[in-house]
């Protein structure tokens, strides 16, 4: 019996990871502010984060101005999707091998 542990994604098992793909995966795109609120984060943590999904190209990022302020949008890109969808089928899987 293979081992359903193999199967999951190392990009995505830290849990902020995980929040921020979660987030992206159920939204067209997420501005930086309402990620870090939303999630609880420090803007370098949530930077270092993000830093290490765009690695992956999991998500794509785009920067504009919005009333002279500047504005950072994340999006997951289909990479992303997939590995995410992929990540929690093996996570299932886990779970059902533990019943």
């Amino acid at each position: 019996m293979k081992n359903p542990f193999e199967n999951l994604d190392k990009a995505l098992e830290h849990r902020i990871r995980l929040q921020i793909m979660s987030v992206l995966v159920t939204n067209d795109a997420f501005e930086f502010n309402a990620l870090k609120e939303m999630l609880g984060v420090t803007d370098g943590n949530l930077a270092s984060h993000i830093k290490a999904l765009e690695r992956e190209k999991y998500l794509t990022i785009s920067k504009s101005f919005v009333d002279k302020k500047p504005n950072t949008k994340y999006k997951a890109t289909e990479r992303g999707r997939t590995a995410f969808k992929k990540h929690l089928d093996a996570l299932e899987a886990v779970v059902k091998q533990q019943k």
